[in-house]
């Protein structure tokens, strides 16, 4: 291998050297005496590495965006653009690679002490020496990095060709979309994923830990209590892995556009990333990194898994090489190198181990799966756990989950020049019955073999597999991860206090610190020297599904599957006190009152608690249990009189507070079964005459139903009023919209539908929303609305308008939630940061005024083919209105009356329903009526145009809409699609819904079928040329499938590369 291949992180035989607190990490000098032999290892690998951080030592913005990785800067899908049309065309993709997870680090550095190992000493040193090099640049003049010869013009090249391709991979985002706001970032991440490894990365004065939680990598700082997130996968991270130094951290997600990154710890910056490490979007399912830091090898979730190896170190976009696994090899979940050679692999499923070899010159990766059964021992072995190489060199090690230890044999054929060298392999050679409880832990740390088993034991044994000690006594629960510190052990001095071993020397047990991780998300550190065990996380071990913020103080609640309801302090990021229900109680919901001195909390088997807020005591006798299935809504009116809770089973129940023995207590009112699907929302408010509760509830069913408190009694729950929401579309939450001097319609007691206007779109609809309180007078001038979708929590500036600009986005939960939609609380106490709210203010401003901001949700903006059509469709109407055949002086206005908006909606491919075109007439008619007193009769194109954007469909009309209708109208055919016969689909249409009349289907067929060109009645002397007469039976196929609807009966096209979520549009057709 030659000088430019080698790693840059090689090993040397210096000493370390301590990196000091600064706002970035200072590498300290190494002596100017380091011989020409370093170099020479280094060789041009260095240079090319050192051009590719030179820029970001020199913290040129341009250079830092290509190698910094975000979720901003990897391109978008369908369902996650992210930035709009209408973005001004100034704005760069830097600007949103800047804002990523790393963007705090270029502001703020770690503030723990870092140490490195004489590989990292060589890199800095040869860092120093170039960059010492450049000239001092004066103040106000822009620093300017200095080219690099050799390799990192190379490199460079590299960067900005993987930043052109990440350019062309970004989609061109669809009309609609809204976009980033740079300022919006996380702050704390409250939880981890236990099913990943913890890891220790630093020790001594500071205590370190790394972790995933959800797509976010954590670097947690016990002592300083200090979190920094590595941010940039798209999905939830599904594996990760730290070099033997702590250097170097790679993580891996699984998923649509799956990202393996390869993180700087000390930095917290990206320093490579493999956009197409899974090109068919399985992504990763193991990883493993070497000893060295120079190689990293993966393993896809594919049905069949793929084996890569990698060359991170050399910017290789592409693996060294790749092998294709059978899929009888069972899921292969763990992965490791050989601690001595990196051409050496060991992976396991449950129920097979591998064995690779990597002959990196031949590019060939062979392998060796030895099969083990029941009749190879003559004993039970179980299932695979994870598997490590002997502390020998020449055996690898198997656990199971029966305690066993499975030991194989691995033989290494000498080089051999010949076409057909002998194969290495392995073959199992013994099985130890090592101990009682199942393993689930194998690692090794010094000269121990150390396991962890599903009764919480921790247990070191020699290489002979002989016990030196164990830790039992602590009770933990199942062991999910070890690592040891990267110190080694205090050699043991009078004041130690290390215990001894169990052989019969009885010898000072002396090991290093350690984490611990267990399957009931709980993180312990033990320090061996005083055989102390400490918590340093304690967390839900069971999805987390319901939150509550605190009304004043700044306390956030969370409550999980678990039965755990855990209280923090949101402001000091500390933890304050907790309760653990009894097994079984699972927290479905959590909700504080108006006063803040109670928390009502239902659970998953329809108990409802009333707990105080400060100690989570019950502050009800009993609870109560009025509900078969889970309580997924609770919420208190104004004055805490009523609760009112909602459960899976489509029910509302209300309790009311009464005084009895001169105490307030709570009892059971009522309850009614009002929706036949599940429950959206469930709203306490106030009439506005009395001062008194209103209740009102949201279903699925399309149904918002108001209930009369006062005429309620004892198990009669009355209804005051049903409305209607949609015809079509379901609701999926709703709040009371703040009144304002501006706004003094939305005060209405009525539930008719006022205004219909685009909220943010990020690729699904939002499931919560909340307004923003206020506490000053001050900021009621400018309110906000903080809402969640499926996978992003935002902002939304008020009132709502429909400008793009005015909300912002940050993904929290990248896979969605299960079951019920996603909590989101907001109080007093938790305004967002002004910085942020700037940001938010900047971005409306520097999107323009008027139309401005609305140009850019239509294809080709105010300049494009659509708003050209748009115009002449406009007054196209004004002429159609005025008669085609006459032949007086044409009037042309700036207006059109009311009755021609439903046809210029439909010529421009919006088809709205007649309840929808009822809503737009009310909207436009009554729009100034508050204010002039005054009803509208026309509307101009500016008007119209922002009708238009917020009335159409946000994401369009998509071919999965149309098929789940002929799903639930039609009937499977001989060829097995879902068809409707042409006789049910005329009578649907004749019956159904907004029913047509026999004149209107036959003028409607007659114009989409081509059969009457001038449309269905567009001019009172055209005359159809068939008419009522049509006959449909000879123009409509027998059965009618989505796709010929669309295609043949519509005249859409359909996207090519045809997919359920594939859009509709108008397109051309042959008739």
């Amino acid at each position: 291998m030659s000088d430019a291949e080698r790693n840059p992180l090689e090993e040397a035989e210096d000493g370390e050297t301590e990196m000091k607190e600064e706002e970035y990490p200072d590498y300290s000098e190494e002596e100017e005496n380091q011989g020409g032999e370093t170099e020479e290892k280094a060789g041009a690998a260095l240079d090319e590495v050192v051009a590719r951080f030179q820029e970001e030592l020199t913290e040129e913005p341009q250079e830092i965006t290509m190698s910094m990785i975000s979720l901003q800067g990897r391109p978008p899908t369908d369902s996650q653009s992210i930035m709009s049309e209408n973005s001004p065309t100034t704005r760069k993709e830097s600007e949103h690679s800047l804002q990523g997870g790393s963007s705090s680090t270029l502001s703020s550095s770690y503030d723990y002490d870092l140490e490195m190992t004489s590989s990292e000493e060589k890199l800095v040193t040869s860092l120093q020496k170039k960059t010492a090099q450049m000239p001092a640049e004066e103040p106000g003049q822009e620093r300017v990095s200095e080219p690099v010869k050799g390799k990192g013009d190379e490199t460079k090249e590299y960067l900005t060709s993987t930043c052109e391709k990440r350019k062309k991979r970004s989609p061109k985002p669809a009309p609609g979309r809204t976009r980033w706001c740079p300022s919006a970032t996380m702050t704390w991440k409250f939880g981890w994923n236990s099913s990943l490894p913890v890891y220790y990365i630093r020790d001594e004065k500071q205590r370190v830990l790394l972790y995933a939680s959800a797509h976010t990598a954590v670097i947690y700082n016990v002592f300083k209590n200090d979190q920094h997130h590595l941010m940039g996968h798209p999905n939830v991270i599904s594996c990760m892995c730290v070099s033997e130094d702590r250097r170097w951290i790679a993580t891996a997600d699984k998923g649509p556009n799956c990202l393996l990154i390869i993180w700087d710890s000390f930095t917290g910056i990206p320093v490579h990333t493999i956009f197409d490490s899974c090109p068919e979007g399985d992504g990763i399912r193991a990883i493993a990194i070497t000893r060295d830091a120079k190689y990293l090898a993966t393993i896809s979730d594919a049905e069949i898994q793929k084996v890569c190896i990698w060359r991170w170190t050399l910017a290789a976009e592409t693996p060294a090489c790749t092998l294709d696994l059978p899929k009888e090899y069972g899921f292969q979940n763990y992965l490791i190198f050989n601690p001595t050679n990196n051409k050496e692999l060991v992976s396991n499923s449950k129920i097979q181990a591998i064995y690779y070899l990597w002959y990196e010159e031949r590019e060939m990766l062979i392998h060796s799966a030895p099969l083990l059964t029941e009749k190879t021992f003559n004993k039970h072995v179980g299932k695979f756990s994870q598997s490590i190489f002997h502390l020998n060199l020449t055996q690898v090690l198997s656990a199971t989950l029966e305690g066993k230890l499975v030991v194989w044999d691995v033989y290494r054929p000498p080089l051999s020049a010949s076409a057909s060298p002998a194969l290495p392999y392995m073959k199992p050679c013994k099985l130890v019955h090592l101990q009682k409880e199942g393993i689930t832990v194998l690692t090794t740390v010094d000269s121990y073999i150390v396991t962890g088993d599903v009764k919480g034991n921790i247990k070191f044994y020699d290489c002979t597999l002989s016990i030196i000690y164990w830790f039992s006594n602590f009770k933990l629960s199942s062991i999910r991860t070890l690592s040891f510190s990267k110190t080694p052990a205090t050699p043991p001095t009078e004041k130690s206090n290390y215990p001894s071993d169990c052989t019969l020397k009885g010898d000072l047990f002396v090991v290093r610190n350690f984490i611990i991780g267990t399957s009931d998300a709980i993180v312990y550190h033990l320090k061996a020297d005083e055989t102390k065990l400490e918590k340093l996380l304690i967390e839900p071990k069971e999805a987390i599904c319901a939150i509550a913020c605190h009304p004043y103080q700044p306390l956030i609640t969370i409550g999980s599957f678990c039965g755990m309801i855990k209280v923090w302090d949101y402001r000091k990021k500390r933890y304050l006190f907790s309760r653990v229900f009894e097994k079984g109680l699972g927290i479905q919901s959590l909700t504080y009152n108006p006063e803040g001195d109670l928390l009502g909390a239902g659970f998953t088997e329809g108990t409802v608690y009333i707990l105080d807020a400060m100690s989570l005591e019950n502050g009800i006798p009993e609870p109560f249990k009025y509900s078969r299935t889970s309580v997924t809504h609770i919420s208190f009116s104004h004055n805490s009189q009523y609760m009112a809770t909602a459960d899976a089973n489509f029910t509302v129940a209300v309790y009311i507070v009464k005084v009895r023995n001169s105490q307030r207590v709570w009892e059971y009112l009522a309850r009614l079964r009002s929706h036949r699907q599940s429950i959206r929302s469930l709203l306490f408010g106030v009439h506005l005459d009395s001062n008194e509760p209103r209740l009102l509830s949201l279903g699925r069913d399309r149904l918002l139903i108001e209930y009369n408190l006062l005429q309620s009694y004892k198990n009669h729950l009355e209804v005051l009023d049903i409305h209607q929401t949609d015809q079509g579309n379901y609701p999926t939450c709703m709040i009371w919209y703040p009144h304002s001097p501006r706004n003094s319609s939305c005060s209405s007691p009525t539930a008719a539908t006022k205004k219909t206007l685009l909220g943010p779109v990020y690729g699904s609809p939002m499931e919560q929303i909340q307004v923003l309180p206020v506490k000053t007078a001050i900021e009621l001038q400018r309110r906000y609305l903080v809402f969640i979708n499926r996978d992003k929590v935002g902002l939304q500036i008020l009132p709502i308008d429909g400008n793009p600009h005015k909300t912002c986005a940050i993904v929290c939960h990248p896979n969605g939630t299960a079951g019920w939609p996603s909590p989101i609380m907001a109080t007093t106490s938790s305004r967002p940061e002004d910085r942020i709210c700037r940001a938010l203010e900047a971005a409306v401003s520097l999107g323009g005024e008027d139309l401005i901001p609305f140009y850019g949700l239509v294809s080709g903006g105010r300049e494009g083919k659509f708003y050209r059509e748009l115009e002449d469709y406009f007054y196209y109407s004004q002429l159609r209105s005025q008669g085609i055949d006459t032949m007086e002086a044409r009037k042309v206005s700036e207006h059109i009356c009311l009755s021609e908006v439903p046809f210029v909606m439909r010529a421009i491919g919006f088809y709205p329903s007649e309840e929808k075109i009822d809503d737009m007439f009310n909207e436009i008619k009554f729009s100034e009526y508050v204010d002039t007193g005054e009803v509208i009769d026309k509307i101009n194109l500016p008007d119209f145009l922002k009708v238009y954007l917020n009335h159409r469909p946000p994401f369009g009309n998509t071919m999965s809409a149309i098929q789940e209708s002929f799903d639930i109208l039609g009937y499977t055919n001989s060829e097995g699609k879902k068809v409707i016969r042409r006789e049910d689909f005329l009578k649907l249409l004749l019956t159904k819904g907004e029913h047509m009349t026999e004149e209107e289907l036959s003028d409607c067929f007659a114009t989409l079928l081509g059969l009457n060109p001038e449309g269905w009645k567009s001019e009172p002397a055209a005359s159809s040329l068939k008419g009522p007469e049509v006959r449909l039976e000879e123009e409509l196929p027998d059965e009618i499938t989505a796709e010929i609807f669309v295609t043949d009966i519509l005249g859409l096209s359909i996207a090519p590369g045809f997919a359920q979520d594939a859009e509709v549009s108008e397109g051309p057709r042959d008739v």
